[in-house]
């Protein structure tokens, strides 16, 4: 009982610090910085309208932004996986 809690609180821990990342993604002078996530797939921005204009280049920018911050926290999940898969 007291591992899955340890481990519940490791789970806990380990969201924290990838969410307490920051990822950022510059292009076409557009800078967008997004917090790092846990979740499953891969989030992704179908259109993008400013004042009923499609924007393409804001949607891409923000594509290639949530993809990165989807890579960063993967790669900080799979780090600290072994810790974890230990103590299941």
């Amino acid at each position: 009982m007291f591992d899955k809690a340890k481990a519940v609180m490791q789970v806990m821990k380990l969201k924290k610090d990838i969410e307490s990342v920051s990822y950022s993604h510059e292009e076409n002078g557009i800078v967008i910085n997004v917090g790092g996530f846990m979740a499953m797939g891969e989030p992704k921005i179908k259109s993008l309208t400013v004042n009923g204009v499609e924007n393409k280049a804001l949607n891409e920018a923000l594509n290639k932004a949530l993809k990165k911050a989807a890579e960063g926290s993967m790669k900080k999940m799979k780090e600290n996986g072994d810790q974890l898969q230990g103590m299941m």
